[in-house]
Parts: structure tokens; C-alpha cells; sequence
């Protein structure tokens, strides 16, 4: 394991807190910045983070460029909310209306490459309690003042909510140390520095992510994060410390669901990385069980691994931001660090 990754690419938010400076070295760099928030009926959060990101991020330091948001097909007023609050809202069944309709968290990650504009992107969950606009400046912290950084992923302490107002201190992120770490340990060991491989909160160049193929659910931090140490190594991605986030939790069933797509995420990407030859044939139901009336009837989940390929593959794309088909980003190593 490469012990040295976890000092030199780990940092605490506080770091990137001189925002003047982000904002001089971005315009200095001709950095263009988009903020992304995928939907699915988060009426009762979506306007706080949108207030925040576009008051302290846009008008205070104008940061960031523009606040997207693509939705799932949400039945609650997610989407008049956002357009409310200033966002530019999409309904991700209408991007690339010609391609076949998923539904999905990496759906919309994947389709709002092609609605932005932004050198870099910053993907925040859009059901986050405690929001605040260091969840998007730390992150491109990095990006901006880093030139070999090309990714970056949010870590933090993420308390239990119990009820309607107490908070357990401790808990959060059972799949990952039930599911992923131990996958990571076992296959990946340099990974498991990676301290929460599936938070939602990232930021990235658009060069790295029109370059890897997006799984449509809940595989798609795992599938990210292997696709990108694969191509262009650890060095790559930083972590950043966003001290505490405090989000709806999910019960144990849909956590199992969860883990049965990021475990079959895993190993058909090592298939597809060429990494192993496994020829048994995977299935793709869940197979859990409720009792109903003094029996146990089975809750069949399907989860079929689909993805969508590299954006840069699609000609659309390719027209709309004049890219030329290549097999991987050009000029992926940094020059100079000018970060003190």
C-alpha cells in the first residue's frame, strides 16, 4: 500500500477557506465551475442548498458558475422549488431523449455532463441537513490549486438521525465498511485510504469524468473510483475532511439493496477491466424476505447492471463541446502546485 497517498492527498476544508484565493487562481486559469444536484423529491432540502451554494458561492465569490439540476421524475415539488430558488432545472428523461430511458442516480450524474458547461463539476446529494458551502469550495479547493489533481471525494463524520430531532454522533457509512472496505482490502489495498469511497459529494475535471462509463445506480462511486485509479492511478484523486454531514438514513433492507449493486458493480468491472475471468453466471435479483401473516414471503429486488458508456462516445457530446474521440484525457499530470 502506498502509505505516502493518505498524508500528501488527504486535507481538512479549512484549508481552502481563503476563498479570494480560489477565486483569483480559477479566473487566472480561465476555469469554468458547475455545481450539480441530482433529484428525486427532495422538496424539503433542495431550496436551503441551493440558497447557500448561489449566495455565498456565486454572488459573494463567484465561484461557482452556474447550479444544474436533473432530476429523476420527482412527485413532489423538487423541481418547481429549484426553479424557484434560481437553478436550472432538467428532467433527465429529456437529455438525450433518442437514447433508451434509465432511472438512476448515475443517470443523472452521466447526462449532466452534457447539459453544463464546467471545466469542473461538483456533485453534491441534494438531501444533506446541514448544508453548507464548504461542501462544494473544499472540494475544489484542491482542483483549483493542485494542478495533478483531477478528482476529488468528501469525507466526514456522518451522525444517525433517531427520530425527529436526536442525532447519534457516531454511526453512518455501514456499506462501506461492511461492503466496500472489504472489497478494497482485498483486491484494491491502496483504496482503502479512500476513507468514504461512497460519498456523494465529489468534484472532478470533465476531462477525467467524459472518459469513464457511468453505472446508472447506486454502483456508480464505486465503478468511479476503480475506473479512475485504473486509468490514471492514485495520485490522481484527493480527499477532503468536510468535518460532519448529517442526511436521511436508510433502513437495513435498502442498505442490503444498495450492497448487492455495488457488489455487482465491482465485479463486473474487474471483468471489464480485464482483471479476472469469471465465468459463473451472476444473477441480477435480490432475492429478501418479509413476514406476512405468520409466513415469509419472498421481496424479489431486480437490479440489472446496466451503464452508460463514456460520454465522450456519444457524437452529440462529442459536437457540442468539440472533442475528438481519443482512448484517454491528454496532459493528465499537473505542472505546478501553487498551493503554499
Amino acid at each position: 500500500m502506498n502509505k505516502s497517498w493518505i498524508d500528501n492527498n488527504t486535507f481538512h476544508y479549512s484549508k481552502f477557506s481563503d476563498l479570494h484565493r480560489l477565486v483569483n487562481e480559477k479566473q487566472r486559469k480561465n476555469l469554468t465551475i458547475s455545481l450539480c444536484l441530482p433529484t428525486l423529491n427532495e422538496e424539503k432540502t433542495i431550496a436551503k442548498e441551493i440558497l447557500i451554494m448561489k449566495s455565498e458561492l456565486m454572488t459573494r465569490y463567484p465561484l461557482i458558475d452556474e447550479i444544474v439540476v436533473v432530476d429523476s421524475g420527482s412527485t413532489d415539488k423538487t423541481r418547481e422549488i429549484a426553479r424557484g430558488y434560481g437553478a436550472d432545472v432538467y428532467e433527465a428523461s429529456e437529455i438525450f431523449p433518442h437514447l433508451d430511458k434509465f432511472v438512476g442516480k448515475g443517470e443523472n450524474l452521466w447526462k449532466a455532463l452534457y447539459i453544463t458547461k464546467g471545466d469542473i463539476i461538483v456533485y453534491l446529494d441534494a438531501d444533506i441537513k446541514n448544508i453548507h458551502h464548504r461542501f462544494a469550495y473544499a472540494l475544489l479547493g484542491p482542483l483549483i490549486l493542485y494542478d495533478r489533481i483531477k478528482y476529488v471525494k468528501a469525507f466526514y463524520d456522518r451522525p444517525i438521525a433517531i427520530g425527529k430531532s436526536k442525532i447519534r454522533p457516531t454511526g453512518g457509512g455501514r456499506v462501506t465498511e461492511l461492503v466496500v472496505r472489504p472489497l478494497f482490502s482485498l483486491f484494491f489495498p491502496d483504496l482503502t485510504q479512500i476513507l468514504q469511497p461512497l460519498s456523494g459529494e465529489y468534484a472532478g475535471y470533465r476531462e477525467i469524468f467524459e472518459h469513464i462509463p457511468f453505472p446508472i445506480g447506486y454502483g456508480v462511486e464505486t465503478s468511479m473510483i476503480l475506473d479512475i485509479y485504473e486509468k490514471w492511478g492514485l495520485d490522481v484523486i484527493a480527499q477532503v475532511d468536510l468535518d460532519r454531514r448529517i442526511h436521511r438514513n436508510r433502513d437495513t433492507k435498502a442498505l442490503g439493496r444498495m450492497a448487492f449493486a455495488i457488489l455487482q458493480t465491482f465485479i463486473e468491472r474487474k471483468i471489464k477491466l480485464g482483471l479476472v475471468d469469471y465465468k459463473e453466471k451472476l444473477y441480477d435479483e435480490m432475492i429478501q424476505f418479509n413476514l406476512v401473516k405468520g409466513e415469509y414471503k419472498p421481496d424479489i429486488y431486480k437490479i440489472v447492471g446496466l451503464e452508460r458508456p463514456p460520454i465522450i462516445e456519444i457524437p452529440e457530446y462529442r459536437k457540442k463541446f468539440k472533442r475528438a474521440l481519443q482512448k484517454r484525457p491528454h496532459a493528465i499530470a499537473g505542472e505546478t502546485d501553487v498551493l503554499g
